[in-house]
Protein backbone atom coordinates (compact mmCIF):
# COMPACT_ATOMS: atom_id res chain seq x y z
CA UNK A 1 0.00 0.00 0.00
CA UNK A 2 1.52 3.33 -0.95
CA UNK A 3 2.42 5.60 2.03
CA UNK A 4 3.70 8.59 0.10
CA UNK A 5 1.84 11.85 0.70
CA UNK A 6 0.06 10.59 3.86
CA UNK A 7 1.47 11.07 7.33
CA UNK A 8 1.83 8.07 9.68
CA UNK A 9 -0.58 9.74 12.14
CA UNK A 10 -3.29 9.97 9.47
CA UNK A 11 -2.78 6.33 8.55
CA UNK A 12 -3.09 5.27 12.19
CA UNK A 13 -6.34 7.20 12.54
CA UNK A 14 -7.67 5.66 9.34
CA UNK A 15 -6.69 2.21 10.61
CA UNK A 16 -8.52 2.79 13.93
CA UNK A 17 -11.63 4.11 12.18
CA UNK A 18 -11.89 1.04 10.00
CA UNK A 19 -11.27 -1.33 12.89
CA UNK A 20 -13.70 0.37 15.30
CA UNK A 21 -16.48 0.43 12.69
CA UNK A 22 -15.89 -3.34 12.30
CA UNK A 23 -15.56 -3.05 8.56
CA UNK A 24 -12.58 -5.40 8.50
CA UNK A 25 -11.03 -7.96 10.83
CA UNK A 26 -7.71 -7.25 12.52
CA UNK A 27 -5.99 -9.85 10.37
CA UNK A 28 -7.15 -8.25 7.12
CA UNK A 29 -6.47 -4.69 8.32
CA UNK A 30 -2.95 -5.53 9.51
CA UNK A 31 -2.16 -7.13 6.17
CA UNK A 32 -3.60 -4.14 4.27
CA UNK A 33 -1.59 -1.58 6.27
CA UNK A 34 1.61 -3.62 6.28
CA UNK A 35 1.85 -4.02 10.05
CA UNK A 36 1.68 -6.93 12.45
CA UNK A 37 -1.47 -7.87 14.34
CA UNK A 38 0.44 -7.15 17.57
CA UNK A 39 1.08 -3.55 16.47
CA UNK A 40 -2.53 -3.15 15.49
CA UNK A 41 -3.81 -4.28 18.87
CA UNK A 42 -1.25 -2.00 20.57
CA UNK A 43 -2.71 1.03 18.74
CA UNK A 44 -6.22 0.02 19.74
CA UNK A 45 -5.31 -0.41 23.42
CA UNK A 46 -3.40 2.87 23.40
CA UNK A 47 -6.43 4.66 21.96
CA UNK A 48 -8.78 3.13 24.54
CA UNK A 49 -6.43 3.92 27.42
CA UNK A 50 -4.92 7.32 26.53
CA UNK A 51 -6.89 8.71 23.62
CA UNK A 52 -5.67 10.13 20.33
CA UNK A 53 -2.58 11.79 21.77
CA UNK A 54 -0.83 8.51 22.47
CA UNK A 55 -1.79 7.07 19.11
CA UNK A 56 -0.41 10.19 17.42
CA UNK A 57 3.00 9.52 18.99
CA UNK A 58 3.01 12.16 21.74
CA UNK A 59 6.03 12.29 24.07
CA UNK A 60 6.04 9.94 27.04
CA UNK A 61 8.01 12.42 29.13
CA UNK A 62 6.25 13.04 32.47
CA UNK A 63 4.84 16.47 33.09
CA UNK A 64 6.45 16.56 36.54
CA UNK A 65 9.66 15.08 38.00
CA UNK A 66 9.82 14.66 41.80
CA UNK A 67 13.64 14.32 41.62
CA UNK A 68 14.23 17.50 39.63
CA UNK A 69 16.50 20.18 41.12
CA UNK A 70 14.37 22.89 42.79
CA UNK A 71 14.05 26.11 40.85
CA UNK A 72 15.59 28.23 43.62
CA UNK A 73 18.66 25.98 43.72
CA UNK A 74 18.99 26.21 39.94
CA UNK A 75 18.78 30.00 40.21
CA UNK A 76 21.52 30.09 42.87
CA UNK A 77 23.81 27.87 40.76
CA UNK A 78 23.39 30.13 37.73
CA UNK A 79 23.91 33.23 39.88
CA UNK A 80 27.11 31.75 41.31
CA UNK A 81 28.39 31.15 37.80
CA UNK A 82 27.57 34.72 36.82
CA UNK A 83 29.47 35.96 39.87
CA UNK A 84 32.46 33.71 39.03
CA UNK A 85 32.32 33.24 35.25
CA UNK A 86 35.65 31.40 35.04
CA UNK A 87 34.91 28.73 37.67
CA UNK A 88 33.90 25.25 36.66
CA UNK A 89 31.10 23.11 38.08
CA UNK A 90 33.28 21.50 40.76
CA UNK A 91 34.58 24.80 42.12
CA UNK A 92 31.12 26.37 42.04
CA UNK A 93 29.58 23.47 43.96
CA UNK A 94 32.34 23.54 46.59
CA UNK A 95 31.92 27.30 46.96
CA UNK A 96 28.14 26.99 47.33
CA UNK A 97 28.47 24.18 49.89
CA UNK A 98 30.86 26.32 51.90
CA UNK A 99 28.45 29.24 51.95
CA UNK A 100 25.27 27.21 52.62
CA UNK A 101 26.16 23.73 53.91
CA UNK A 102 22.56 22.87 54.89
CA UNK A 103 21.23 23.14 51.32
CA UNK A 104 20.98 19.91 49.32
CA UNK A 105 23.20 21.02 46.46
CA UNK A 106 23.24 18.81 43.33
CA UNK A 107 26.30 16.83 42.37
CA UNK A 108 29.02 18.23 40.12
CA UNK A 109 27.61 16.67 36.93
CA UNK A 110 24.14 18.05 37.65
CA UNK A 111 25.61 21.51 38.29
CA UNK A 112 27.34 21.30 34.92
CA UNK A 113 24.08 20.21 33.26
CA UNK A 114 22.25 23.17 34.85
CA UNK A 115 24.89 25.58 33.57
CA UNK A 116 24.78 24.01 30.11
CA UNK A 117 20.98 24.33 29.90
CA UNK A 118 21.28 27.95 31.05
CA UNK A 119 23.75 28.62 28.23
CA UNK A 120 26.48 29.99 30.51
CA UNK A 121 29.17 27.41 29.73
CA UNK A 122 30.69 26.10 26.56
CA UNK A 123 32.25 22.72 25.98
CA UNK A 124 35.99 22.74 25.49
CA UNK A 125 38.05 20.12 23.75
CA UNK A 126 40.05 18.24 26.34
CA UNK A 127 43.75 17.91 25.68
CA UNK A 128 45.88 15.04 26.81
CA UNK A 129 47.93 16.11 29.82
CA UNK A 130 51.71 15.90 29.56
CA UNK A 131 53.75 15.34 32.70
CA UNK A 132 57.34 16.53 32.72
CA UNK A 133 59.91 14.45 34.60
CA UNK A 134 60.64 15.86 38.05
CA UNK A 135 63.71 13.81 38.96
CA UNK A 136 65.87 16.87 39.65
CA UNK A 137 63.21 19.01 41.33
CA UNK A 138 62.28 19.18 45.00
CA UNK A 139 58.82 17.79 45.76
CA UNK A 140 56.88 20.17 48.05
CA UNK A 141 55.61 18.10 50.97
CA UNK A 142 54.83 20.96 53.37
CA UNK A 143 54.34 24.71 53.27
CA UNK A 144 57.41 26.88 52.56
CA UNK A 145 59.55 23.98 51.39
CA UNK A 146 59.30 25.11 47.76
CA UNK A 147 58.14 28.47 46.45
CA UNK A 148 57.74 29.10 42.75
CA UNK A 149 58.32 32.46 41.07
CA UNK A 150 57.91 33.79 37.56
CA UNK A 151 56.98 36.81 35.51
CA UNK A 152 53.67 36.70 33.65
CA UNK A 153 54.16 37.92 30.11
CA UNK A 154 54.26 41.71 29.88
CA UNK A 155 51.36 43.68 28.42
CA UNK A 156 50.30 47.30 27.89
CA UNK A 157 47.73 48.88 30.18
CA UNK A 158 45.12 51.24 28.78
CA UNK A 159 47.44 54.25 28.97
CA UNK A 160 50.17 52.47 27.00
CA UNK A 161 52.45 51.68 29.97
CA UNK A 162 54.16 48.29 30.11
CA UNK A 163 53.23 46.04 33.04
CA UNK A 164 55.33 43.05 34.15
CA UNK A 165 53.38 40.92 36.70
CA UNK A 166 55.69 39.26 39.24
CA UNK A 167 54.01 36.21 40.80
CA UNK A 168 55.08 33.98 43.70
CA UNK A 169 53.30 30.93 45.12
CA UNK A 170 53.82 28.27 47.76
CA UNK A 171 54.25 24.95 45.95
CA UNK A 172 52.51 22.82 48.58
CA UNK A 173 49.41 24.86 49.41
CA UNK A 174 49.17 26.77 46.08
CA UNK A 175 48.87 29.93 48.18
CA UNK A 176 49.50 33.10 46.18
CA UNK A 177 52.21 35.09 47.95
CA UNK A 178 52.65 37.92 45.49
CA UNK A 179 51.12 39.36 42.35
CA UNK A 180 52.86 42.68 41.75
CA UNK A 181 52.53 44.95 38.71
CA UNK A 182 56.18 45.93 38.14
CA UNK A 183 57.56 48.27 35.50
CA UNK A 184 60.42 45.96 34.47
CA UNK A 185 62.08 42.62 35.17
CA UNK A 186 65.31 44.22 36.38
CA UNK A 187 66.81 43.06 39.65
CA UNK A 188 66.54 46.62 40.98
CA UNK A 189 62.73 46.37 40.72
CA UNK A 190 62.31 42.68 41.56
CA UNK A 191 64.48 42.35 44.67
CA UNK A 192 62.70 45.00 46.80
CA UNK A 193 59.32 43.47 46.01
CA UNK A 194 60.57 40.01 46.95
CA UNK A 195 62.02 41.43 50.16
CA UNK A 196 58.52 42.61 51.11
CA UNK A 197 57.20 39.07 50.55
CA UNK A 198 60.01 37.60 52.69
CA UNK A 199 59.28 40.12 55.44
CA UNK A 200 55.58 39.16 55.43
CA UNK A 201 55.75 35.38 55.00
CA UNK A 202 59.29 34.42 56.07
CA UNK A 203 61.87 32.51 54.03
CA UNK A 204 61.34 29.29 52.05
CA UNK A 205 63.96 26.58 51.71
CA UNK A 206 63.84 26.44 47.90
CA UNK A 207 62.75 28.89 45.21
CA UNK A 208 62.02 27.38 41.80
CA UNK A 209 62.19 29.53 38.68
CA UNK A 210 63.00 29.42 35.01
CA UNK A 211 66.41 30.37 33.62
CA UNK A 212 65.47 33.82 32.33
CA UNK A 213 66.37 37.14 33.91
CA UNK A 214 66.37 38.17 36.65
CA UNK A 215 66.23 34.64 38.13
CA UNK A 216 68.87 32.96 35.98
CA UNK A 217 71.76 33.94 33.76
CA UNK A 218 74.44 32.47 31.56
CA UNK A 219 76.98 32.87 34.33
CA UNK A 220 78.61 30.15 36.43
CA UNK A 221 75.96 27.74 37.71
CA UNK A 222 73.27 29.69 35.86
CA UNK A 223 73.24 32.17 38.72
CA UNK A 224 72.05 35.75 38.63
CA UNK A 225 72.60 38.45 41.25
CA UNK A 226 69.08 37.75 42.51
CA UNK A 227 69.81 34.02 42.92
CA UNK A 228 73.05 34.81 44.77
CA UNK A 229 71.01 36.99 47.14
CA UNK A 230 68.69 34.02 47.74
CA UNK A 231 71.67 31.78 48.47
CA UNK A 232 73.04 34.26 51.01
CA UNK A 233 69.63 34.19 52.74
CA UNK A 234 69.87 30.41 53.01
CA UNK A 235 67.46 29.75 50.12
CA UNK A 236 68.36 27.13 47.53
CA UNK A 237 67.79 28.40 43.96
CA UNK A 238 66.27 25.68 41.77
CA UNK A 239 66.01 26.17 38.02
CA UNK A 240 63.82 24.16 35.68
CA UNK A 241 65.48 22.88 32.53
CA UNK A 242 65.58 25.25 29.56
CA UNK A 243 62.62 24.75 27.24
CA UNK A 244 60.66 22.76 29.84
CA UNK A 245 58.00 25.13 31.27
CA UNK A 246 55.92 22.09 32.22
CA UNK A 247 58.33 21.49 35.11
CA UNK A 248 56.74 24.57 36.66
CA UNK A 249 53.32 23.65 35.28
CA UNK A 250 51.26 24.58 38.35
CA UNK A 251 52.63 28.12 38.18
CA UNK A 252 51.90 28.31 34.45
CA UNK A 253 48.30 27.26 35.16
CA UNK A 254 48.07 30.01 37.78
CA UNK A 255 49.18 32.48 35.11
CA UNK A 256 46.43 31.26 32.79
CA UNK A 257 43.80 31.94 35.47
CA UNK A 258 45.38 35.33 36.28
CA UNK A 259 45.35 36.33 32.63
CA UNK A 260 41.74 35.30 32.14
CA UNK A 261 40.43 36.98 35.30
CA UNK A 262 42.43 40.23 35.44
CA UNK A 263 44.10 41.10 32.14
CA UNK A 264 41.40 40.62 29.48
CA UNK A 265 41.06 43.49 28.90
CA UNK A 266 43.89 45.31 30.75
CA UNK A 267 43.14 48.02 33.31
CA UNK A 268 43.43 51.70 32.34
CA UNK A 269 46.64 52.22 34.39
CA UNK A 270 49.30 50.17 36.15
CA UNK A 271 47.90 51.28 39.53
CA UNK A 272 44.41 50.13 38.53
CA UNK A 273 45.90 46.84 37.31
CA UNK A 274 47.57 46.35 40.70
CA UNK A 275 44.21 46.79 42.42
CA UNK A 276 42.80 44.06 40.18
CA UNK A 277 45.71 41.78 41.09
CA UNK A 278 45.19 42.42 44.81
CA UNK A 279 41.47 41.59 44.64
CA UNK A 280 42.17 38.50 42.56
CA UNK A 281 44.81 37.21 44.99
CA UNK A 282 42.45 37.64 47.95
CA UNK A 283 39.71 35.64 46.25
CA UNK A 284 42.19 33.04 44.93
CA UNK A 285 43.62 32.37 48.40
CA UNK A 286 40.53 32.69 50.58
CA UNK A 287 37.53 31.62 48.46
CA UNK A 288 38.39 29.90 45.20
CA UNK A 289 38.22 26.08 45.63
CA UNK A 290 41.28 24.22 44.35
CA UNK A 291 40.86 20.74 42.92
CA UNK A 292 44.30 19.55 44.07
CA UNK A 293 43.33 20.53 47.63
CA UNK A 294 40.02 18.66 47.70
CA UNK A 295 38.11 21.75 46.53
CA UNK A 296 39.34 23.76 49.53
CA UNK A 297 40.91 27.22 49.16
CA UNK A 298 44.73 27.48 49.57
CA UNK A 299 44.47 29.59 52.75
CA UNK A 300 43.37 26.49 54.70
CA UNK A 301 46.71 24.80 54.05
CA UNK A 302 49.22 27.64 54.26
CA UNK A 303 51.06 28.98 57.30
CA UNK A 304 53.94 31.50 57.17
CA UNK A 305 57.50 30.24 57.41
CA UNK A 306 59.15 30.10 60.82
CA UNK A 307 62.38 31.36 59.20
CA UNK A 308 62.33 35.18 59.52
CA UNK A 309 63.73 37.59 56.98
CA UNK A 310 66.90 39.08 58.51
CA UNK A 311 67.39 42.81 58.71
CA UNK A 312 70.93 42.32 57.31
CA UNK A 313 72.44 39.65 55.12
CA UNK A 314 74.30 37.10 57.23
CA UNK A 315 78.09 36.95 56.68
CA UNK A 316 79.49 34.25 54.46
CA UNK A 317 81.06 31.60 56.70
CA UNK A 318 82.84 28.42 55.62
CA UNK A 319 84.61 25.53 57.37
CA UNK A 320 88.16 26.43 58.40
CA UNK A 321 89.64 23.67 56.23
CA UNK A 322 88.27 25.17 53.01
CA UNK A 323 90.38 27.78 51.20
CA UNK A 324 88.45 31.06 50.82
CA UNK A 325 88.98 33.60 48.05
CA UNK A 326 87.51 37.06 47.50
CA UNK A 327 86.05 37.55 44.00
CA UNK A 328 87.37 40.69 42.31
CA UNK A 329 85.12 43.28 40.64
CA UNK A 330 86.10 41.60 37.37
CA UNK A 331 84.67 38.27 38.61
CA UNK A 332 88.04 36.54 39.17
CA UNK A 333 89.86 34.85 42.03
CA UNK A 334 93.54 34.08 42.40
CA UNK A 335 94.54 30.42 42.65
CA UNK A 336 98.16 29.33 42.81
CA UNK A 337 99.14 32.77 41.60
CA UNK A 338 96.98 32.54 38.47
CA UNK A 339 93.65 34.31 37.75
CA UNK A 340 90.55 32.10 37.52
CA UNK A 341 87.41 33.69 36.16
CA UNK A 342 84.18 32.71 37.93
CA UNK A 343 81.38 35.23 37.36
CA UNK A 344 80.73 38.93 37.58
CA UNK A 345 77.63 38.31 39.73
CA UNK A 346 79.97 37.13 42.52
CA UNK A 347 81.97 40.36 42.59
CA UNK A 348 83.20 41.35 46.07
CA UNK A 349 81.94 38.11 47.63
CA UNK A 350 83.92 35.37 49.37
CA UNK A 351 83.78 31.92 47.78
CA UNK A 352 85.17 28.69 49.22
CA UNK A 353 86.85 25.75 47.51
CA UNK A 354 85.89 22.43 49.07
CA UNK A 355 88.40 19.63 48.36
CA UNK A 356 86.73 16.63 46.68
CA UNK A 357 89.70 14.79 45.15
CA UNK A 358 93.37 15.26 44.37
CA UNK A 359 93.56 18.53 42.42
CA UNK A 360 89.76 18.88 42.23
CA UNK A 361 87.70 21.42 44.17
CA UNK A 362 84.03 22.24 44.55
CA UNK A 363 83.54 26.01 44.33
CA UNK A 364 80.79 27.25 46.69
CA UNK A 365 79.12 30.51 47.57
CA UNK A 366 77.29 30.19 50.89
CA UNK A 367 75.96 26.59 50.82
CA UNK A 368 75.43 26.66 47.06
CA UNK A 369 77.75 24.55 44.85
CA UNK A 370 78.77 26.49 41.75
CA UNK A 371 81.26 24.39 39.81
CA UNK A 372 83.84 21.63 39.93
CA UNK A 373 87.32 23.07 39.39
CA UNK A 374 90.14 20.87 38.11
CA UNK A 375 93.41 22.69 38.72
CA UNK A 376 95.32 20.32 36.40
CA UNK A 377 93.22 21.19 33.35
CA UNK A 378 92.16 24.60 34.70
CA UNK A 379 88.55 23.81 33.81
CA UNK A 380 85.25 24.56 35.51
CA UNK A 381 82.50 21.96 35.08
CA UNK A 382 78.97 21.55 36.37
CA UNK A 383 78.78 20.54 40.05
CA UNK A 384 77.12 17.32 38.83
CA UNK A 385 80.09 16.60 36.58
CA UNK A 386 80.44 16.97 32.82
CA UNK A 387 78.82 13.64 32.00
CA UNK A 388 75.67 14.38 33.97
CA UNK A 389 75.54 17.91 32.50
CA UNK A 390 75.65 16.51 28.96
CA UNK A 391 72.95 13.93 29.83
CA UNK A 392 70.69 16.67 31.19
CA UNK A 393 71.11 18.75 28.03
CA UNK A 394 70.34 15.77 25.78
CA UNK A 395 67.26 14.83 27.82
CA UNK A 396 66.05 18.47 27.88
Amino acid sequence: MPWQGVSPVDLRMQFLTEYLTQCESMTDLAAAYGISRKTGYYWVRAYEREGLGRVAGASRRPHTSPGATPADVVAQVVAARQAHPTWGAGKLRAWLVGRAPTVAWPCRDTVHAILTRAGVVRQRRRRRATVAPLRHLTVPTRPNLVWTVDFKGQFHTGDGALCYPLTMRDGFSRYGLCCAALRSVRTQDTQPRMARVFAEFGLPEVIRSDNGPPFGAGALGGLSRLAVWWARLGIQPEHIRPGCPGENGAHEQFHAVLDRDTIRPPAPTVAAQQRRFTRFLGEYNEERPHEALGQAPPARFYTPSPRPFPARLPPLEYPAAWPVRRVSPAGQIKWQGRPLFLSGVLADLDVALEPVADGRWLVRVAALPLALFDERTWRLDSPQGPRQERADKEEG
